[in-house]
């Protein structure tokens, strides 16, 4: 029903107006778009799905990954995880997240957090972060800040502030 494919500079647009429709503005306030600025998606772990054929083909789905530092640790933060609001429920979402999380791991990454609905998350290993354990760069309601091993005890030594790699760098320097 969906075709995934990696992501290429032409879908770009494309993938703009469905994180709008999916989203709207309000998207670039929220606080995982501060680990986002600056930053670059995940070399290999962005993708897009598509449903239909020739002129009926049409993007219906958008997913991306982005290396952050979780606390000390190495780790990708998912989303944004867009779904034409019309095909939610239809499981898009889900072949996505299992697409870049099993990508993610043969990639050698060991930990993922994302800020989202706990029960939708869940489907595919997500769980929630202790209360306290993890500082995002901004305000987020702890009940939707989730993690997922890829590597078992991967998210043992995870304590602190969440960070883009570039701002713990920064940081350890000084």
């Amino acid at each position: 029903m969906f075709e995934i494919e990696a992501e290429r500079p032409e879908h770009r647009p494309a993938i703009e107006a469905l994180l709008d429709l999916s989203f709207g503005p309000g998207r670039y306030a929220k606080a995982a778009q501060r680990l986002r600025e600056g930053n670059e998606p995940a070399p290999g772990l962005s993708y897009v799905a598509f449903t239909g054929e020739g002129a009926e083909r049409h993007m219906v789905g958008a997913l991306s990954f982005w290396p952050v530092v979780i606390g000390g640790v190495p780790g990708l933060m998912l989303g944004p995880l867009a779904v034409d609001p019309v095909l939610r429920g239809k499981g898009c979402g889900i072949k996505l997240m299992e697409k870049g999380l099993a990508d993610a791991k043969k990639l050698g990454h060991r930990l993922v957090i994302l800020v989202g609905d706990a029960p939708y998350y869940a489907k595919v290993g997500f769980g929630p972060v202790p209360p306290g354990r993890l500082i995002m760069p901004g305000p987020v309601d702890p009940a939707r800040l989730l993690y997922r091993e890829l590597d078992i005890g991967a998210f043992t030594r995870a304590k602190g502030a969440i960070t883009k790699p570039q701002d713990a760098t920064a940081k350890s320097e000084h």
